[in-house]
């Protein structure tokens, strides 16, 4: 079965947010142990893809530190995880994105693996993860043709990523084999199992 070359797949971690429930901490740069979130997140993404975008709307020097190219959110203010992808899919040379979410700590090894195969396999124009309970939607691959279309759907106002991942053949790759993978740090106390987990692993 024809399989995607991870060289025309851009990996973006979307570091955008506000983290509201972090007392606004930065999550990216949130320490799990001795180490910021963000370089467990590459230590586990980057090895998946043949390039790498980190998208972050403030502290860029930090960011820039791990060598890859940092970008801000084309739209001003914070308009979800859409705007990130966005701005993504317009920088990008290949012709596939995957994103994955900084404060996810635990992603799966084979992530980009298991989304392309997908989204070959049911010819689709989007791959969501789903962790056996719900999709997972900032977990995903996209085709760079459908950028024209996200910026449409941002002009129109609109924020929600599912009503634009309806718009396209969408595939969903089961991931309910792991669904811990996809436990995401929201809270400080989150923050002190995740550094649990991480030790005992």
């Amino acid at each position: 079965m024809y399989k995607i070359n991870k060289e025309d797949i851009t990996g973006v971690v979307l570091a955008g947010g506000q983290a509201r429930r972090m007392q606004g901490q930065d999550k990216g740069l949130v320490m799990l142990g001795e180490t910021p979130m963000i370089e467990i997140i590459l230590d586990i993404f980057v090895p998946q893809v043949g390039k790498l975008i980190i998208n972050a709307n403030r502290n860029h020097e930090d960011y820039a530190k791990y060598g890859y190219p940092v970008i801000s959110d084309e739209l001003s203010g914070y308009h979800g995880p859409l705007a990130g992808m966005a701005s993504a899919l317009n920088e990008i040379t290949t012709t596939y994105m995957v994103t994955t979410p900084c404060d996810t700590p635990f992603i799966p090894t084979d992530l980009v693996e298991r989304l392309a195969n997908r989204l070959i396999e049911d010819d689709a124009d989007i791959c969501v993860a789903d962790n056996g309970e719900r999709t997972q939607p900032v977990f995903c691959i996209i085709k760079k043709q459908l950028l024209s279309s996200l910026k449409q759907f941002l002009d129109q106002g609109e924020r929600k990523i599912d009503r634009w991942f309806e718009q396209h053949k969408l595939a969903v790759a089961d991931f309910s084999d792991i669904p811990e993978a996809f436990d995401n740090i929201n809270t400080p106390d989150d923050v002190e199992e995740a550094v649990k987990k991480l030790e005992s692993d």
